[in-house]
């Protein structure tokens, strides 16, 4: 039972979601206790092996076609994946990326022989997916990309360099975003599948030392003179790549606020709990008015997320949600996330800037939430265009 009372919208309330979210709660608990997830911060790297274990419980590829080798299922059971992952505090595991965003660009995007090709393979984990976007010298600006894809007879050449990519370590098919045609600006955008395993020319940087997110692998990924058939365009015509990825990002931004939303949940109920144990002048700290007080304001904004979250993960099971109302979902959840994180760490004292209690490592992941998936100015300036 969450913490918040907010009733579950009736498209998460039927018994096949109740079962499949218990499911993947029981995976976790197996297979991602904390003593393991600690093993993964230590490392900076999720084990390889929990992706194939992932992928013979059924939990990669969950709205990927059952004919594709996915399960079939739809955006609700991502829902509960990334929830789950919030709220057992698995960290560092990057399967939301892998099922709903780097799936969907091929479910949506490919050919049909390109789908038979790829899907199966990752909803077994035998490949694990990445996308790279971002470069150094290109963050929200995607069409500022320098990497490029020059076509050379029956394949393309690549060359350029990508940073801050998710899974960077250990996936073994990332989607590149390249120029294609650097006279055309957005139109001259492509994306390219990168099969990696025995690549020449492909090449791994460091995984980046960061603030949080210790147990994720997020690298440098570089491309010098990378050969790759033409079939692994995604798709059947260059230039398409701006398009597709304006496509599929109001899910990705979604999907942060969902995450988001998970961690909200996950800090408060924790809080709370210590609060009710801990002890000061003589009293549980819960008794005191400034705590009630702290913990009355957040518990109401993240009731007001919560069922904002609900709002737009239904609009977009109904196919309606607009990239405005997915970008002031992501900004306005992590804009709340850090604040309601922050707020209870200081109820926790000391103890919460300690590394060993998770409010801590929350408060280090949350941060990165405003800035990926494009920044929250950038979801400001899309808001605004639609005044």
């Amino acid at each position: 039972m969450s913490v918040l009372a907010v009733e579950k919208p009736a498209f998460m309330a039927e018994e096949d979601i109740a079962i499949f979210e218990d499911a993947v709660g029981k995976f976790f608990d197996e297979h991602a206790p904390e003593s393991t997830v600690a093993t993964w911060r230590k490392n900076h790297c999720v084990d390889r092996d929990m992706w194939t274990k992932a992928g013979a419980a059924g939990l990669l590829g969950l709205s990927t076609p059952e004919e594709y080798g996915g399960a079939g299922g739809d955006y609700r059971h991502e829902v509960v994946l990334m929830d789950q992952l919030g709220k057992k505090g698995v960290d560092g595991f990057g399967a939301s990326l892998h099922n709903a965003i780097v799936m969907p660009y091929i479910v949506h995007y490919g050919t049909e022989e390109q789908k038979r090709r790829w899907l199966p393979r990752l909803a077994t984990g035998e490949l694990v997916g990445a996308i790279a976007m971002t470069e150094p010298g290109a963050g929200s600006d995607l069409q500022g990309v320098k990497t490029t894809a020059k076509k050379t007879g029956n394949q393309y050449v690549l060359n350029g360099s990508k940073t801050f990519i998710t899974n960077g370590q250990t996936a073994n098919l990332i989607i590149v975003v390249a120029k294609t045609d650097a006279t055309l600006g957005a139109r001259g955008v492509s994306l390219l599948i990168v099969e990696t395993d025995g690549t020449e020319g492909f090449e791994r940087g460091r995984n980046l030392d960061k603030l949080g997110h210790e147990a994720q692998d997020t690298s440098e990924l570089f491309f010098n003179d990378v050969k790759i058939p033409t079939e692994n365009l995604l798709g059947v015509d260059e230039g398409q790549g701006f398009f597709q990825l304006m496509g599929q990002l109001p899910q990705e931004r979604l999907n942060i606020a969902v995450q988001g939303m998970a961690t909200i949940e996950r800090a408060l109920e924790l809080t709370i709990a210590y609060v009710k144990e801990r002890q000061a002048f003589g009293k549980a700290i819960i008794d005191f008015q400034n705590t009630q007080f702290v913990l009355a304001e957040c518990k109401t904004e993240a009731t007001v997320a919560k069922v904002f979250v609900n709002h737009c993960i239904g609009q977009h099971l109904d196919g309606k949600l607009d990239a405005a109302t997915a970008s002031m979902a992501k900004y306005w959840v992590t804009d709340l996330e850090n604040k309601i994180v922050d707020r209870c760490l200081q109820l926790f004292g000391g103890y919460g800037f300690m590394n060993e209690y998770p409010i801590a490592r929350m408060y280090k992941d949350s941060r990165v939430q405003r800035i990926y998936g494009g920044t929250n100015e950038i979801m400001k300036l899309l808001i605004a265009r639609t005044l």
